[in-house]
């Protein structure tokens, strides 16, 4: 058996659809990281804790902050007690009682504030409430 020399002409590598993935990546990643640091009120330091946990978040979970002024905040709006709890029994009557919820209280923010907070989502029909902390600096 004779084989012939068969010489492959190199596989062309084209660029064009190489960069339109990387490119939609890259927009998908900066969409999805603005979304995910515009629920987090940055006016808002959350307490310490040992045992703080992590920023994964539940999936359809809404996120309350609770400023030390006593302000409370849901998807960048200033909210005033009524409005909360509006939004939240809208929100029960369609996802039911275990929507998950994290409230985010100022470290320095009157504990009574947040237990009002608290008890604005048990009067709209959820009990999936979650506190937000971090872990101290090393």
């Amino acid at each position: 058996m004779k084989f012939r020399n068969h010489k492959m002409a190199p596989a062309e590598l084209q660029l064009a659809p190489m960069l339109d993935v990387v490119f939609q990546l890259l927009i998908f990643f900066i969409v999805t990281f603005e979304f995910h640091r515009s629920e987090m009120d940055l006016k808002v330091s959350v307490p310490k804790a040992q045992e703080g946990a992590d920023t994964k978040r539940a999936r359809g979970e809404i996120i309350v902050n609770v400023r030390d002024s006593g302000e409370v905040v849901v998807e960048g709006q200033a909210m005033t007690q009524a409005q909360l709890g509006e939004k939240l029994s809208a929100i029960a009557k369609l996802h039911g009682r275990d929507q998950p919820v994290r409230l985010r209280g100022d470290e320095t923010t009157d504990f009574q504030k947040i237990v009002t907070v608290v008890d604005i989502c048990q009067k709209a029909g959820i009990w999936n409430i979650s506190f937000a902390t971090q872990r101290p600096a090393r």
